[in-house]
């Protein structure tokens, strides 16, 4: 049976919107409701999810806004087993049931091992997983089964070449880590097409932080088409590649799914002259961004001091960027976010132990330990915003 993709923009559920923005478990089902409703309204029909996304209430809130309220033939709907946060072989069946309830859903569509890495894949040829699933699909719980990867190129070509019975892949592609040496994007794109094995897209948009690029990129996009948002660029750059099925988006706001339907509604590939435009904005952004965070949260699940990870991560990235460009202020405010961060109960930087739990499942493969101790530790957490608010009264005096 042949599966219409429909326009080929999937609705993801890492980045649901929020009641309030520092709880990750506060969806705001009313917003969701109405994103959803345009979303099929416009012809979109490709919704992704996971068990462990927004503090494992990302399928609850698929199975109420969505499949409660829309025929089950009428979308499409993705999610994944989490083999690295599982114990034992027999929290497979345990998890998998709990998914089909709380999405309230007989069937999924599209089944993956969600993150599979090394470690993983151990567990995977230990509990038999493989053949757990294919058995699932057989009974048809599922239609397609797939994997996701933040792993290397030679990574996937092993794993698809031992189980070619995978149907597709998710992979983490963007303009940014086309060429990055640590991501390896185009390689292992190359190694999906190899094996022909069509490809769905997360992190296109790295996380929102290729929305949010350095004035200098900005002004090149703008001044080539003064009509396009910096965050379609992004997606057209995934979506002009062959052999993509679906590229993927979270969208905490409605103004994000309005942009990125406008893209993909009358989909335009890139043209020669705007992919050079975009191997001078990776430049730009190349020297621009200290800590290459994608916001994904994995860290935060595994982190025994509760240090919000990512969120000092993006202060200090913000703390860089105003200390060139902006007021001193500015670069206080920042300190400022992070002395509330540590009032509402997370974690300071320097309460790391370098136990290294969060950097085996950081999908950027970030030395997270490093980077919390040599630049939010020593920076922002040593900056004392009070004194130097103090210190600039006692110059305007």
């Amino acid at each position: 049976m042949t599966i219409d993709f429909g326009k080929r923009f999937g609705f993801g559920g890492l980045r649901l919107p929020l009641l309030d923005p520092n709880d990750q478990m506060s969806i705001d089902y009313v917003t969701l409701d109405k994103m959803i409703d345009k979303f099929m309204a416009h012809g979109f029909n490709y919704f992704d999810t996971s068990y462990i996304y927004h503090g494992q209430l990302s399928e609850t809130a698929l199975g109420k806004s969505l499949v409660a309220r829309y025929p089950r033939d009428s979308f499409l709907l993705s999610t994944k087993m989490p083999i690295k946060f599982m114990k034992k072989k027999e929290d497979m069946e345990q998890i998998f049931e709990e998914q089909l309830k709380k999405c309230q859903v007989d069937y999924f569509d599209f089944y993956l091992i969600h993150s599979i890495g090394k470690e993983t894949y151990e567990n995977c040829k230990k509990w038999d997983t493989f053949e757990f699933l294919k058995k699932k699909r057989e009974e048809g719980k599922f239609r397609e089964f797939g994997v996701s990867l933040h792993d290397s190129p030679e990574f996937l070509d092993k794993i698809l070449t031992e189980h070619p019975e995978i149907n597709f892949v998710v992979l983490q592609l963007n303009y940014i880590d086309w060429v990055n040496p640590a991501i390896r994007s185009k390689e292992i794109y190359d190694v999906a097409m190899k094996h022909g094995k069509p490809v769905v897209v997360m992190e296109a948009c790295k996380g929102g932080t290729l929305a949010e690029i350095p004035d200098e990129a900005k002004k090149l996009m703008k001044e080539y088409n003064p009509d396009a948002s910096i965050a379609s660029w992004a997606y057209r750059f995934v979506g002009s590649l062959p052999g993509v099925r679906v590229v993927l988006a979270g969208m905490p706001r409605m103004e994000f799914l309005d942009d990125n339907m406008k893209t993909f509604e009358n989909f335009v590939p890139l043209n020669d002259e705007e992919y050079k435009i975009i191997d001078k904005v990776v430049e730009i952004i190349n020297s621009n961004t200290v800590i290459p965070c994608t916001y994904c949260r994995y860290c935060v699940d595994v982190c025994p001091q509760k240090i919000a990870i990512p969120d000092y991560f993006a202060l200090y990235n913000d703390w860089k960027r105003l200390q060139k460009s902006s007021s001193k202020n500015d670069v206080m405010t920042q300190a400022f976010y992070y002395l509330n961060y540590i009032e509402q109960g997370n974690g300071p930087a320097s309460a790391c132990k370098q136990c290294k739990k969060c950097e085996k499942v950081c999908p950027q493969n970030l030395p997270i330990s490093e980077y919390l101790h040599d630049y939010v530790e020593a920076e922002i957490e040593s900056y004392n915003p009070e004194a130097n608010i103090q210190k600039d009264k006692q110059v305007d005096i």
